[in-house]
């Protein structure tokens, strides 16, 4: 059963990765679906193709996250696209680690940029359009609640930032039924952190289950949440983490 037909979404950052397996995801349960890119125009086009070809409508838009007026573009884009927006995805973002002495002002700049004010910015602009019942999920991680080795501390800040955005934005929309939920992915298997990259064997010892997550696993969640199924859910965070947190 489709739990999404009719919906319209629209996914950041999601040429590839996590991104990618959520907009497959939310097509499959009957969604339109627009995602934004930045420099991976081909894998983006592959990915509408891919859907298209499923008979679902999709649409990708180069955007810039770092860029306040390209967040809000692309916003506009995609409604103008799918005809209306029911779901945001901000799935958008970088990650940056090392020591905090090392840290410049423009890395710092970029991290707050993309991983926070992007994520703001989008849900402001999706706002007016976004009906009684809609969604916003963002995607944050395992690392936001607890930092289990050093030099992550400004990746953990910025995304611990968007646990308590979630929550207050779940109570500023919850009169008009719009849910804001948070998925923390825990290590997942992306060319970002390959299940066989280095220092891959030590994050696996940590997991519960033995194995790096599956982007379809995290793209589960976020359907599910996107859902009818989900309409009493909200302001919530959910680990999709193998019991890494644990």
């Amino acid at each position: 059963m489709s739990t999404l037909n009719g919906k319209r979404a629209l996914v950041t950052g999601a040429s590839r990765g996590i991104g990618k397996s959520i907009a497959l995801a939310l097509a499959a349960e009957g969604a339109d679906v627009a995602i934004t890119y930045e420099r991976s125009r081909d894998k983006a086009e592959a990915l509408v193709a891919e859907i298209n070809a499923t008979g679902r409508k999709a649409f990708a838009f180069q955007a810039n996250s770092a860029d306040p007026q390209a967040v809000k573009d692309s916003i506009d884009q995609a409604v103008d696209a799918l005809g209306g927006l029911d779901i945001l995805i901000n799935n958008a973002g970088i990650f940056q680690y090392g020591p905090l002495e090392a840290l410049d002002l423009a890395t710092l700049n970029s991290v707050v940029d993309i991983n926070i004010k992007s994520v703001i910015l989008a849900s402001q602009a999706a706002l007016p359009h976004l009906p009684d019942g809609g969604r916003i999920i963002n995607l944050g991680s395992v690392l936001a609640e607890r930092v289990p080795m050093p030099n992550l501390s400004i990746y953990s800040m910025s995304k611990a930032a968007l646990i308590a955005f979630t929550k207050g934005l779940a109570r500023d929309l919850g009169p008009r039924g719009i849910t804001v939920n948070i998925v923390h992915p825990g290590p997942t298997d992306t060319d970002m952190n390959p299940a066989d990259g280095e220092g891959s064997d030590a994050m696996r010892d940590a997991i519960a289950l033995g194995r790096y997550g599956k982007t379809e696993d995290v793209a589960a969640m976020v359907a599910f949440l996107s859902g009818s199924t989900a309409g009493h859910i909200t302001g919530a965070g959910f680990a999709v983490d193998g019991g890494y947190g644990a």
